[in-house]
């Protein structure tokens, strides 16, 4: 068995013997936490997890290292709730979805009314769950594309927007647990660039390998850089199925949803961006206006982004970028700003 599977069944029989201890007792802190969603009239996917934790504090100015450390780790101490039934509710359209082993619940909806191009939905409790009755109703946006939309923009997070130093284990740790969303740093001038791609309209994926946990601290990142806001689409680095689908999955769901859009794609060298993106500008001939990939390589000379790039046969372009000023002026010459 590997190292991850290993941690992976001790963390189930953990989870599961705590389970057992406090099956008839109802949860202290019991919270639906809303990832939010997305769609189009091909239909709406919702998600979310729901905890026995209380929600986490905000980011302050001029906090220590400590606190920051604290709230860090809070996120990522949790204690999932499986089986509990939900009912989730946008537009005119209701499902009813039950939570996996690790708390998450996925349900995709087909409003019959239009919605958008931010509309709010409900998620809250079906039914009884260990001694609950009250609903718990807890609101979110999904995002729904206007008409006036000329094309979305997928984009990664970590080393694309946000300096967190992927390819040095200890810098990346360093940053995740001493930051806030108020300390950490983006790249020099891509909230502007961002801003001026959404132009008002234009919707805004972010698709990460960051897990669930940092969901809420990136989404306050996004709000105090002034990021476009757009769905959040993370992963469970250990966890179930749905909680662990691959970024290329998340990618073709963004396509998948929204067929009227073409996108552009913007990453970072440092892990495998570009050979992602190649298999997406494969697989979907004329939906990908162009690929922008932010040169982060601690060695720039490796080759694996030109192992991409030289065997490119797509009209679309691919573009290796020293900085966001080298990705505003192709974008400008190109036409998407």
């Amino acid at each position: 068995m590997d190292v991850r599977g290993w941690v992976l069944d001790a963390e189930h029989a953990w989870d599961a013997a705590r389970r057992r201890r406090r099956s008839k007792q109802p949860p202290r802190s019991f919270r639906i936490e809303s990832y939010g969603g997305h769609g189009s009239a091909a239909g709406v996917v919702v998600r979310g997890r729901v905890l026995d934790n209380p929600p986490p504090t905000d980011a302050v100015e001029g906090e220590g290292v400590g606190a920051a450390v604290r709230r860090t780790l809070a996120l990522f101490v949790t204690d999932e709730l499986p089986g509990v039934p939900l009912r989730v509710t946008v537009g005119d359209a209701s499902a009813e979805v039950t939570t996996d082993e690790e708390g998450y619940f996925r349900v995709v909806l087909r409003p019959t009314r239009p919605v958008g191009p931010w509309q709010e939905g409900v998620v809250e409790l079906a039914g009884e769950y260990r001694g609950l009755t009250d609903l718990h109703p807890t609101t979110f946006t999904v995002l729904v594309p206007g008409p006036e939309a000329r094309f979305g923009v997928i984009s990664d997070v970590d080393d694309t927007i946000i300096e967190t130093g992927v390819q040095r284990v200890g810098l990346m740790l360093r940053q995740t647990f001493t930051g806030s969303a108020l300390t950490r740093t983006p790249f020099p001038g891509a909230a502007e660039l961002y801003r001026d791609l959404e132009a008002g309209a234009n919707p805004f994926f972010y698709v990460s390998s960051s897990p669930w946990n940092l969901h809420a601290f990136l989404l306050a990142f996004l709000r105090h850089r002034a990021f476009p806001v757009g769905p959040l689409l993370l992963r469970d680095l250990l966890g179930t199925r749905e909680g662990r689908a691959r970024k290329h999955e998340r990618i073709e769901e963004v396509l998948e949803l929204h067929p009227t859009l073409s996108f552009v794609l913007i990453g970072d060298s440092g892990e495998k961006d570009p050979q992602i993106y190649a298999d997406i500008v494969r697989a979907h001939p004329g939906r990908v206006l162009a690929v922008y990939i932010r040169e982060v390589r601690l060695d720039p000379g490796d080759g694996r982004v030109e192992a991409v790039s030289d065997s490119w046969e797509h009209d679309v372009p691919f573009v290796l970028a020293a900085d966001t000023d080298a990705v505003r002026r192709h974008a400008t010459g190109l036409g998407l700003l």
